[in-house]
């Protein structure tokens, strides 16, 4: 069955009632009422916030609130407001070339109402799916009144013959052209008070002015907001009337657990290449998100700016490349990847994190090193924590050394490997085609050696790289010079 295309179409076609006066919450509460009925997954795709951001969500679409999302940076708050559009429906109708998609039913700009009057029944419908009816905008301090309200147009006046304070003469900002849909504004705090003020009445009345005329539109629109904790309490940038009209105040929140974090990263980093198959261990998987718990629990790093869920995801994606490369150079016929490609993969964490005064002290590129041993150590536990190695630490402290040459294919790091008593045997404790395969037993006798070097039972360095475990030289003794025999009267 074909769409209507004019009004009388509409009228006559059955649907026009469930059009006519439903506002964009109610339509909101109303799908999102059927989806829980048919337990669907309401938010695909966001993980972690099962029981905590999304009952909250659900609850301020229920009560037909405006909400604000409050998190740190990388916590999924543009994602979250995105997914909003599935609890639209699929398509509205609305009246062809209108600049604020108006209700045929119940138009509300006079451009609409004066087309109504002249062409009555045949006024041209169009359908509008509901991703056009998303309307996003980041605050910045040179946002005006008429980037988000609107303005009036001279040059529009003088070709119609009109005066200024026609209504026609509008050119309509962001707000009124998201009107029956959803009107997102991300980092609220950065937007200057006087335009903070413009959403007054938007917000408790529906409606906005332009230019001081008596312009009313009834606007329908569900106003959502983002925010960075710091800015909102901290920095108070958020006005306070502002902040009494928002109906709900949602807090996100980093993953709680690893395995979300996993879920997450392995979710969002681009791991299926078009080149030759991967195999990622977990243990390589576990460490990188490992790394970003680390950094969020660091006293070197400033935690108010937060740790984003960017890094692990960066991260991961550069470990992959360097074993891609690694596997090209060698002509081999897999990607597997290791603990040493998180090295290489660095220039992705430094640049995720502020650092305290203690940690400029010490310098990102070191900050990040220590971080990357940690998050090796606490992983290394978890797969080794009850294993006695003392064998391999056993050879390093006899005189053993072992460098893995960049150049070198895994054959022959396997035979170097091989000469380290008991380290090929360890590596059946990860499971998989780690017994056979000589790039998995590689990738594990480098994780056992990354493992004791992060518990500091052998050392490594990129000149010598792994040895045994320095121990620190005691002080010197300053004997104080014998007492002289000459005394004094």
């Amino acid at each position: 069955m074909s769409r209507p295309r004019t009004l009388a179409e509409l009228q006559s076609s059955g649907c026009a009632e469930k059009f006519a006066s439903r506002g964009v919450k109610e339509e909101m509460r109303t799908n999102l009422l059927e989806k829980l009925d048919r337990g669907e997954d309401l938010f695909p795709g966001i993980v972690g916030y099962e029981d905590t951001v999304i009952p909250q969500m659900v609850n301020a679409i229920l009560s037909r609130h405006n909400f604000i999302l409050l998190g740190l940076r990388g916590q999924a708050k543009s994602r979250l407001l995105r997914s909003l559009v599935n609890f639209l429906d699929e398509e509205i109708p609305v009246v062809a070339d209108c600049p604020i998609n108006d209700n045929p039913l119940h138009p509300i700009c006079r451009g609409c109402r004066l087309l109504l009057e002249e062409r009555g029944g045949q006024t041209p419908v169009a359908w509008l799916p509901r991703e056009r009816r998303y309307v996003e905008k980041l605050a910045t301090p040179d946002v005006t009144i008429a980037d988000i309200i609107g303005d009036l147009d001279p040059i529009k006046a003088a070709r119609a013959g009109l005066a200024l304070s026609d209504e026609l003469t509008i050119h309509y900002g962001l707000l009124p052209r998201a009107h029956r849909g959803i009107f997102a504004l991300n980092e609220l705090p950065d937007l200057a008070a006087k335009i903070q003020v413009s959403l007054f009445n938007i917000m408790q009345e529906g409606d906005i002015q332009v230019k001081g005329y008596p312009v009313r539109l009834p606007l329908e629109l569900c106003l959502v907001f983002t925010a960075n904790p710091e800015d909102y309490t901290a920095r108070g940038k958020i006005i306070s009337p502002l902040k009494d009209r928002i109906g709900s105040e949602i807090r996100t929140h980093y993953p709680a657990e690893r395995s979300e974090g996993l879920a997450i990263t392995q979710q969002e980093a681009w791991l299926s290449r078009d080149g030759l198959p991967l195999r990622l261990p977990d243990y390589v998987a576990e460490i990188v998100e490992e790394i970003a718990f680390q950094a969020r629990g660091d006293k070197k790093i400033d935690n108010r700016c937060g740790v984003s869920q960017r890094m692990p995801i960066t991260c991961l994606e550069n470990v992959v490349s360097n074993a891609e490369r690694r596997a090209r150079r060698h002509h081999e016929k897999r990607v597997v990847a290791r603990v040493g490609d998180i090295y290489p993969a660095m220039t992705s964490l430094t640049g995720k994190f502020e650092l305290e005064y203690e940690g400029e002290v010490h310098g990102a590129d070191q900050v990040a090193r220590e971080l990357v041993r940690r998050a090796i150590g606490a992983v290394f536990q978890n797969y080794f924590g009850r294993d006695n190695l003392d064998q391999i630490v056993q050879y390093f402290e006899l005189g053993g050394g072992l460098k893995i040459p960049e150049d070198a294919s895994n054959r022959d790091l396997l035979q170097q490997f091989r000469k380290i008593q008991g380290l090929v045997e360890k590596t059946a404790a990860l499971g998989g085609k780690a017994k056979s395969d000589p790039a998995e037993l590689v990738a594990g006798c480098e994780f056992i050696l990354e493992g004791l070097h992060a518990q500091r039972r052998i050392s490594r360095n990129e000149e010598r790289g792994f040895y045994a475990q320095e121990r620190p030289r005691p002080e010197p003794r300053h004997e104080l010079p014998p007492r002289s025999r000459r005394s004094y009267q």
